[in-house]
């Protein structure tokens, strides 16, 4: 795949991602993601957010220190957080001239034949006017991220959405870059996996357990969502958020984090 060519990219951010160890805004990388976003939209790509964030943002800005247990109080964060997030966004998109929308999508929504297909008018219409989707699961609504059913979480939704879009590219941003052959936070001579053409047990098996204090995935739920990715005959590359301008440096053909590719005649 010619990265330099691809046109329409899905990027989703994790809280880890958007978020200090304290639960606050990291609002230096929020703002060179939205920078980085905006310049390669502003190249004539088609650029689709998938943000993590609202529970962790919500924690941030009550103060809280760790993530409650109860479902109703995860949805009340949810809520406060989400409107903070997106704030945000439009802040910084303005600053560079871009307009965002807010898409806040449920598993109902997409399993549903009809408003799947309003779904993806939506998109396609909010690309055509050069609007910049930003999506996040409907925790206030609905539980399912919030209690560990699917979507799941923001990881397979971002694939969904590269689905639901037609994109060339899936781009997930992690605290960690790529699949390792073992954990690198405690292995220091594990080595990084380039590319990945079959996802199977074995990959299964690397990628290990869940995330952090302050979000819901691990690098397992990142295979699953190459996995479908790629089963949609899409492009995934998993790789670190810490600087969000290697962006430029994956389309322009530079090996980093872990590219995940489709299957010949995978559609």
């Amino acid at each position: 795949m010619d990265m330099f060519k691809t046109r329409r990219i899905v990027v989703k951010v994790g809280t880890s991602t958007l978020t200090y160890e304290n639960g606050q805004v990291n609002l230096r990388r929020l703002e060179m993601l939205c920078k980085v976003l905006s310049d390669l939209h502003n190249s004539g790509k088609q650029i689709i957010l998938v943000s993590s964030g609202a529970i962790g943002v919500g924690m941030g800005k009550l103060k809280l220190k760790e993530r409650p247990a109860e479902t109703r109080y995860k949805q009340a964060l949810a809520a406060v957080g989400q409107c903070e997030l997106m704030f945000l966004y439009d802040k910084f998109f303005g600053e560079y001239n871009n307009s965002v929308a807010q898409v806040l999508l449920t598993k109902n929504v997409v399993i549903n034949d009809h408003s799947r297909q309003n779904v993806v008018n939506t998109f396609r219409t909010l690309l055509e006017m050069g609007i910049i989707p930003i999506v996040n699961e409907n925790d206030t609504v609905a539980i399912d991220e919030l209690v560990g059913a699917n979507f799941g979480d923001n990881d397979n939704l971002s694939a969904i959405v590269a689905d639901l879009t037609a994109a060339d590219l899936l781009v997930i941003l992690t605290d960690i870059d790529g699949l390792y052959d073992a954990d690198p936070r405690k292995h220091p001579e594990a080595k990084r996996i380039p590319v990945v053409t079959h996802i199977d047990d074995h990959i299964r098996e690397m990628a290990g357990g869940s995330g952090s204090n302050r979000g819901t995935g691990g690098m397992a739920t990142k295979i699953t969502a190459a996995a479908a990715a790629t089963g949609a005959g899409i492009h995934c590359c998993v790789m670190s958020g810490s600087d969000p301008a290697n962006i430029y440096k994956l389309l322009e053909g530079e090996s980093l984090g872990t590219l995940f590719t489709p299957a010949e005649g995978s559609m």
